[in-house]
């Protein structure tokens, strides 16, 4: 799985060398934020559900038809909280690790391509999304760090699916 660690490894493997004072520099600041990851990610995990319904019923507030026309729209809406839950998941994981591979991995690669051809609207999760970051609010959910931490791979997701 791809993070600040494996990353700056793989690099200076494939150069030959040891890593660099800037990789190490980065891997520092990696660790040094990594207190106020897992404390987005405790509270992301803690409460996810709340989260993915506050999301679902912000696409459908803007988006009627939901993520799809091809299906009733009570399985529309399991299979949007399905995705939500999947993608809050996933970006739980990038705070445990550090880094984007996990989002890069397993819920960007193609996905986009996946959504045109099933007629599914990736507006409509952008919005979830944008909600779920919109919604977050320090200290009431977590620090200021933390919550900086979390929208920053909300908005990776965001900008990967727009």
């Amino acid at each position: 799985m791809k993070s600040v660690l494996t990353t700056t490894i793989a690099a200076a493997d494939t150069a030959g060398r040891y890593p660099s004072g800037s990789d190490l520099e980065s891997i520092a600041g990696n660790i040094q934020r990594a207190e106020a990851r897992l404390e987005a990610a405790d509270k992301l995990a803690g409460n996810y559900e709340a989260v993915a319904k506050e999301a679902v019923d912000a696409v459908y507030a803007e988006f009627p038809e939901g993520i799809s026309k091809n299906c009733t729209p009570e399985v529309r809406k399991d299979k949007c909280m399905r995705d939500v839950i999947t993608y809050l998941r996933l970006i739980n994981y990038c705070l445990v690790v550090g880094g984007t591979g996990p989002l890069d991995e397993w819920g960007i690669a193609g996905a986009r391509e996946v959504y045109r051809a099933l007629g599914i609207n990736t507006a409509a999760y952008v919005a979830a999304f944008t909600k779920v970051r919109d919604r977050i609010c320090s200290p009431r959910d977590m620090s200021a760090q933390a919550a900086t931490e979390l929208t920053g791979y909300i908005d990776y997701l965001i900008n990967s699916m727009s």
